[in-house]
């Protein structure tokens, strides 16, 4: 089947948090696409919208069997039904297991840069954040274990929350540096939280590891996050899962849901998973492929036009990673200078933490939308310069 990733969307005046601007800006910042979700999932919507009535909403067998057969299938590692756990989202679910499974002024290990919202999750819960540093070495992030170790070793270090892969510099992570982390985080009694909500959003051919499948170590002391959320473009339907192999830990993690009222579906996000997972696939490896050229073309055109700035080169998500250091340290100016005199409105990657200097681009839009924010790109760096 063919879909049309290069069809254009109106999407103002919808209520939408990425679209809500004023006209003439072009918004490609928040991680939220301009495509349509996979066929499968809309028509699922639409049939169980005709029935007229939305009610309290169980999941079904077909929730869970849902899960395992595309974790299974596509990635490999074998779930089972009980370590299933529905959230309302990632974010409710991270904030609730910082609340659960640390205490008040207890540290909590992320390594930057890393989603800004981990700190929301940290900070307004009364947690500490106990950053370890991402080393840029030759183009790509790599993770400075001897650092690491000192901070896990923290005897106030309760969690670690992982990125995998890691937004916004889009690195998979492989068995082997996973199965180090796992060791470590035993070693030194640290738990580990990993948010894999991009796992599926990789270039055609690499694979993302789930943490969980690496090792006894990483099984026993994880919690995972995971979603059809990103994948399908359906954040707004509020979908979630929590993998917890480990019975004891489960518990806490069931009780904490619970008792924070997030782990109630609504009626749509009972059913959209189902749909997604297990008729979603050819669109998937179609989306897949259309976000891999354009992370090519743009970063092509970055070479070629904009010298002062690079594209970190990058295996997943749908997020550019650009550098601009060489025009300046001071990114918020920037960015903000490039929406007011172009429109173009993209992230400062002061927010991820130890991303001053740097930009993140969403480029999960039609060819002819990613084109003029390139354009625009070029023309505000060009202008900020001068």
């Amino acid at each position: 089947m063919n879909y049309n990733f290069d069809e254009l969307i109106d999407r103002k005046n919808t209520g939408s948090v990425k679209w809500d601007v004023p006209d003439g800006e072009l918004p490609m910042w928040v991680a939220d696409m301009d495509f349509r979700t996979a066929p499968a999932v809309t028509e699922a919507i639409a049939l169980r919208a005709a029935q007229g009535i939305y009610g309290y909403t169980l999941l079904t067998d077909e929730w869970y069997e849902a899960y395992q057969s595309w974790w299974s299938n596509r990635h490999h590692f074998e779930i089972e039904r009980e370590w299933l756990i529905f959230c309302t989202g990632v974010v409710p679910a991270i904030s609730s297991i910082v609340r659960k499974m640390t205490t008040v002024a207890e540290k909590v290990v992320v390594m930057t840069p890393v989603y800004n919202i981990f700190f929301n999750s940290i900070l307004n819960n009364g947690r500490n954040v106990l950053e370890s540093r991402l080393a840029l070495k030759d183009g790509t992030y790599e993770i400075d274990f001897d650092d690491l170790e000192r901070k896990l070793s923290d005897p106030q270090a309760a969690l670690l929350l992982l990125c995998n892969p890691q937004n916004p510099v889009g690195k998979i992570w492989d068995k082997k540096t996973l199965e180090r982390i796992g060791d470590l985080c035993v070693r030194h009694h640290v738990l580990v939280l990993s948010d894999e909500i991009h796992c599926d959003l990789v270039k055609p051919g690499e694979k993302y590891v789930p943490f969980a499948s690496v090792s006894e170590n990483c099984k026993k002391n994880s919690i995972t996050c995971i979603a059809p959320t990103k994948t399908f473009n359906i954040a707004g339907i509020q979908t979630s899962a929590v993998v917890v192999p480990d019975k004891t830990l489960r518990h806490r993690v069931n009780r904490g849901l619970n008792t924070d009222e997030v782990a109630e579906p609504n009626v749509f996000a009972a059913i959209a998973p189902v749909a997604a997972f297990r008729e979603g696939g050819e669109w998937l490896d179609a989306l897949n492929q259309y976000l891999w050229e354009n992370r090519k073309r743009a970063e092509t055109y970055i070479d070629a036009e904009i010298g002062s700035i690079t594209a970190i080169r990058g295996t997943a998500t749908y997020l550019l990673w650009i550098d601009c250091r060489r025009v300046t340290e001071d990114s918020g100016e920037l960015s903000g200078f490039l929406r007011k005199h172009t429109g173009l409105y993209i992230s400062d990657g002061s927010e991820y933490h130890n991303g001053r200097g740097f930009l993140r681009m969403n480029l999960a839009c039609p060819r002819e939308r990613l084109e003029d924010g390139l354009k625009r790109l070029k023309a505000g760096i060009e202008a900020y310069e001068k």
